[in-house]
């Protein structure tokens, strides 16, 4: 396996916490540049320049530098634990396919999880890197948070189409019959008001439709 194509890591992993500490103190950079890392944060020596690879690697920069809604994220203490998370399974997705638990792993079934995915020996530089990469970034996370909001997010998506698909169907319940109409041989036309729910979440919208087709549209 290439070292682009391992899981992301610096040798110098003694820097990750330290340049971290600096992202959720200093203001957010429109790009995050070498300039911006050495003048801003203070870490402009050749061992750190590899940490703004690392960074758009973990999901916290653009390919151009600028920083995601991730780097954001981090940068809120409210959040970072989630955000961590999350950066930690968008960079180490090959170590996620392989154990979702990777970060619960002990150090050495951790660096055992990574030769099987490197192909590499337990004793190389980069395993040893990839490692204390990983695990410098864990210190970060809070997995349990990531958890719940992912739940909250689905819960949340789900109970919005119910209620809209009820509110649908419940107002069509008080329409007078089309069957009816169809017995006699008379054709009505209705007009039919609906308040749709402030979203942009399709499955809210198909819950409503499917609703209306379900009522209006039967033979």
């Amino acid at each position: 396996m290439s070292e682009a194509s391992m899981p992301p890591f610096i040798n110098s992993t003694g820097l990750i916490t330290k340049i971290l500490e600096k992202i959720q103190q200093a203001q957010e950079p429109e790009r995050y540049t070498q300039d911006f890392q050495g003048t801003v944060l203070g870490y402009g020596s050749g061992s750190a320049r590899p940490f703004i690879p690392f960074l758009k690697r973990m999901g916290f920069l653009e390919s151009d530098g600028r920083p995601t809604n991730l780097y954001r994220k981090f940068r809120n203490a409210d959040t970072a634990g989630w955000a961590m998370a999350q950066a930690l399974r968008h960079g180490y997705k090959s170590l996620y396919q392989r154990n979702e638990y990777a970060h619960e792993l002990s150090d050495d079934k951790l660096k055992n999880l990574i030769v099987e995915v490197t192909g590499k020996a337990k004793g190389a530089g980069s395993v040893t890197a990839i490692a204390g990469s990983f695990k410098a970034c864990k210190n970060y996370a809070d997995f349990s948070q990531a958890t719940a909001s992912e739940t909250d997010d689905t819960t949340l998506e789900q109970v919005d189409a119910d209620k809209s698909s009820a509110y649908v169907m419940t107002s069509l319940n008080n329409l007078p019959l089309a069957r009816q109409a169809q017995s006699v041989g008379m054709s009505f036309g209705y007009t039919i008001n609906l308040n749709l729910p402030d979203t942009d979440d399709p499955k809210v919208f198909n819950a409503i439709f499917s609703a209306l087709k379900e009522t209006l549209l039967k033979e």
